[in-house]
């Protein structure tokens, strides 16, 4: 297993001043961190060469707005979508990144008051097998998420990720599963561990309040039994958002602290996750 921490817990974006952070994390134990690609006008070549240098991996994280939704019945819309997520695939190879992760297959936030049409699943399945075949061309993988019924409406559940990185059907497509939004629209963990199957590509570790995982009530021992009985043995990142970032605060929902500091959330969290991971060994 590849542990990593997803950095906005602390920032929006990658600067020189989050570099003394990626320190401790690799100090703390961490393989690896995940990266927020929201600005991709950054040199993600020189932050790359910086994280080589303290010995982490990199995997990242991006989202789509209603401005580029690539399920949009805007075809101009939908085209902008698949152009800002190449691009951002083009920033995630010259930074190293492994995985590119994230509800990118949709806007984030925005409801229509129903679930996902017919059009709406092809134009996403569309626009996802051009960002496929981009990503197979730079070396990246894909791992797309499923985001809970308040945050999104076009992926819910596991079993939508499943059925909709097979029918993009490309190899550097697959899905991650996130114990935080499972928590909430899963009936049975194991069963959604599972569907993913071979496409399961990516892992998110995240408590039912955001905070420190082993502090809360996710069915922790279901999660873990069907990760380790898949034989799944790629990337484990925690997911944990704060109150560092206001516009990250205001889009998770985060309006008081669930954790003492960040460091100790991220220490306290590998710990957690190897204990887990050992005891199946």
């Amino acid at each position: 297993m590849k542990y990593g921490m997803n950095l906005l817990l602390w920032s929006g974006e990658v600067t020189d001043e989050l570099l003394p952070v990626c320190e401790q994390l690799k100090s703390a134990g961490y393989d690896g961190v995940e990266l927020p690609m929201f600005n991709i006008d950054l040199d993600y070549s020189a932050i790359g060469k910086k994280l080589d240098d303290i010995g982490l991996a990199r995997t990242a994280v991006t989202i789509r707005g209603e401005e580029d939704n690539p399920i949009s019945p805007d075809a101009s819309v939908r085209a902008k979508g698949i152009e800002l997520t190449k691009r951002t695939l083009d920033c995630c190879a010259a930074a190293g990144v492994e995985t590119l992760v994230g509800p990118y297959h949709s806007a984030i936030g925005v409801f229509s008051g129903a679930g996902p049409t017919e059009d709406e699943w092809k134009w996403g399945v569309q626009s996802m097998r051009a960002v496929a075949e981009h990503a197979g061309n730079v070396g990246v993988k894909l791992g797309v998420e499923a985001l809970n019924r308040f945050e999104c409406y076009f992926l819910n559940c596991h079993a939508d990720s499943a059925r909709f990185v097979r029918e993009v059907d490309h190899p550097a497509c697959g899905m991650m599963y996130d114990t935080f939004h499972s928590n909430i629209e899963e009936k049975g963990i194991k069963d959604a561990v599972k569907v993913g199957g071979d496409k399961l590509y990516h892992v998110h570790i995240s408590e039912n309040d955001r905070g420190t995982p082993g502090e809360g009530h996710v069915r922790w021992e279901e999660n873990f039994d069907a990760i380790a009985e898949m034989g799944y043995d790629g990337w484990m990142v925690i997911e944990a958002f704060g109150l560092a970032l206001p516009e990250i605060a205001a889009a998770t929902k985060i309006w008081r602290r669930m954790f003492k500091d960040e460091i100790t959330l991220a220490t306290e969290g590998l710990k957690f996750m190897k204990n887990e991971v050992e005891k199946r060994k």
